[in-house]
């Protein structure tokens, strides 16, 4: 068994660090950020500390996005408000795109209790920054959502597609944007699949369920370059990160055999949960058991942006037009269920931002 060891800091904290918001007992995950630099931030929905599913961050506060209807608490109806809002991203054009996942237990890296449920469910929201209004939502009507577990998602303007993570399936998911039909490919392959003898510690202590049974996940982070060219992806229990063309995933005369062919290893990172690329080829890797973020350059070389004690489970990335890199922390290894029960988040929870290189 390798041991991703994470010793808990001193406090020290980054002088170049800054506070974006902090959000009390909210728990914040996806973060994204439009080309006029509005920052969004979503929060899955709990059975305690819930108030909205997606905020846009205004004057540091959390305010409903698109509005209240959209943010409302029932979970009976489904199709015209968000039920598990999981990742953001914006796109080239500027929309606003959200994942609206709720897997099934057995799928969910957050260890959900409800055994009755057997299926999971899902939508993509497509919302037009420019009007504030909803554009499209699309249903994954052919996805076979009792082992789905989709968790990110990133938009490839030039193919019409969105790619998604699904570390439920051990996969990718490749979304038509026209037609609205999915395609899983990459399933079980090597860059997909968690490795097993990887166990995150933190402070000495492995992250175990009350059961014993180590936090995992399959293929999770995912990032497009700005120019369409590369989709890069890892789970995040393995250390290297992996990247393809998209010009391979938009072909669907390859079979799956071929296009894991076409995978390359970009060798070594870190233990990482989130992933995005700027402008200049540069790809930003959370790195939690060192409490930090990298970036890969478009050289090959791995560099530390920051390192900070306060970087609990640093999760999702948006960058901005104003030249700075935003991310969320999730504190995941310090909920209840890796804890044998113990609460031991440091409140209030935060949004950070850092000049990019």
């Amino acid at each position: 068994m390798l041991t991703a060891q994470g010793n808990e800091p001193l406090k020290f904290k980054d002088p170049n660090l800054e506070v974006v918001a902090e959000t009390g007992h909210f728990l914040p995950i996806g973060v994204a950020v439009s080309k006029d630099n509005r920052v969004f931030v979503s929060f899955p929905r709990q059975e305690e500390n819930y108030q909205f599913a997606l905020t846009e961050i205004v004057a540091g506060k959390r305010v409903a996005y698109p509005d209240e209807a959209w943010n409302n608490h029932d979970e009976g109806v489904k199709t015209d408000y968000f039920v598990r809002v999981q990742d953001l991203c914006v796109d080239e054009a500027n929309n606003l795109w959200v994942l609206d996942s709720k897997p099934a237990p057995k799928s969910s890296i957050f260890k959900e209790e409800k055994k009755q449920q057997q299926e999971g469910y899902f939508k993509l929201v497509k919302i037009n920054l420019n009007e504030n209004e909803v554009e499209h939502i699309y249903t994954f009507f052919d996805l076979d959502k009792s082992v789905s577990g989709l968790n990110d998602v990133r938009i490839d303007t030039g193919n019409n597609l969105a790619y998604l993570s699904d570390p439920g399936q051990s996969a990718l998911v490749i979304l038509d944007l026209e037609s609205g039909k999915t395609r899983t490919v990459l399933k079980n392959h090597a860059s997909t699949v968690a490795d097993s003898t990887i166990v995150l510690s933190y402070n000495g202590k492995p992250m175990v369920s009350k059961d014993g049974k180590p936090f995992s996940s399959n293929v999770n982070g995912i990032a497009i370059t700005k120019d369409n060219k590369y989709l890069y992806y890892k789970p995040i229990n393995q250390r290297n990160l992996y990247r393809i063309e998209t010009r391979y995933l938009a072909d669907e005369n390859l079979s799956d055999s071929a296009l894991a062919t076409k995978v390359e290893d970009m060798g070594r990172t870190a233990i990482s949960h989130g992933l995005i690329a700027d402008d200049k080829g540069n790809i930003y890797l959370t790195s939690s058991t060192d409490y930090s973020i990298k970036y890969l350059t478009s050289e090959g070389d791995l560099m530390v942006l920051t390192r900070d004690s306060r970087l609990l489970w640093p999760d999702s990335f948006g960058i901005g037009t104003d030249g700075y890199l935003y991310f969320s922390c999730a504190q995941l290894q310090r909920q209840p269920v890796w804890n044998k029960g113990q609460n031991k988040v440091e409140l209030p929870y935060k949004i950070f931002r850092i000049k990019l290189p």
